[in-house]
């Protein structure tokens, strides 16, 4: 990962952990590919994928959170679920355009498994 990307994931957990999540995990890894970041709210496992694009030439951050991205992250927290099968857990995405805290855009419940 690049350092911008390591900085955007710092930016976002930190956003996690004022709003009152536990951040479980940071890259998470399996063979459906990475988690970015694996946190916790009341008892909710949130699933979060961290998209950084400071080019909106190819559509910006949101534009890629992709069909076939949702469905690598779908089954890597399958994976991550077998440790707490009975879990709900929701997906989440946080958008960056620049690297300031102020200016990340949090979509919670951005799609469903």
């Amino acid at each position: 990962m690049n350092r911008a990307g390591a900085r955007a994931e710092d930016l976002c957990a930190e956003l996690l952990r004022k709003a009152g999540l536990r951040v479980l995990a940071r890259n998470w890894r399996c063979r459906h590919g990475e988690i970015d970041l694996v946190a916790e709210e009341g008892g909710t496992l949130v699933f979060a994928e961290v998209r950084y694009r400071r080019d909106e030439r190819f559509g910006g951050a949101a534009a890629s959170v992709t069909a076939a991205k949702q469905s690598r992250l779908i089954a890597a927290a399958r994976l991550y679920l077998m440790r707490r099968p009975d879990a709900e857990c929701r997906f989440d995405v946080l958008l960056l355009d620049s690297l300031e805290a102020e200016r990340i855009s949090w979509i919670r419940n951005a799609f469903t498994a």
